[in-house]
């Protein structure tokens, strides 16, 4: 019995498909350090004006303690590779889109945050393609 040489080749993840790992790794990172942004504010830990929860206008204080739960939840998800992780990530940035570029009279404009969840945003759309590119490529030659 001989094996054909498409038998005994094993396939292992693509390095897409580890560099998308890596990538959502990465932005568990960065969601874990905005939660703590969120929370140092919502603790009153740095001694700014209207860092402190009690002291916040209300949309502060509901933004706040929505991102402050949200973040580290989407960086656990981005963690563990989870489908949901981006989905929560989205979510996140969408509403901090429209805080700091939709309210920046509320909120103020933090461009640089802003940038960051477009430019995170797009690496995700590029490697989506590329996996799905990838698999179709692959799909097409296996048959």
């Amino acid at each position: 019995m001989t094996l054909e040489p498409q038998e005994n080749r094993f396939t292992g993840p693509s390095m897409t498909e580890i560099g998308f790992e890596w990538f959502q790794r990465f932005v568990a990172l960065y969601c874990l350090l905005f939660g703590i942004y969120y929370w140092v504010r919502l603790v009153g830990i740095y001694p700014g004006p209207l860092w402190r929860f009690d002291l916040m206008p209300v949309d502060w204080q509901i933004a706040a303690s929505t991102l402050a739960v949200l973040f580290p939840f989407a960086a656990i998800g981005l963690w563990m590779l989870s489908s949901w992780g981006p989905v929560i990530w989205f979510i996140c940035a969408a509403a901090e889109t429209v805080m700091y570029g939709g309210m920046p009279e509320r909120f103020g404009r933090l461009d640089p945050v802003l940038v960051v969840h477009f430019a995170v945003a797009l690496a995700y759309i590029a490697f989506r393609l590329a996996l799905f590119l990838q698999r179709r490529r692959a799909t097409l030659t296996a048959h």
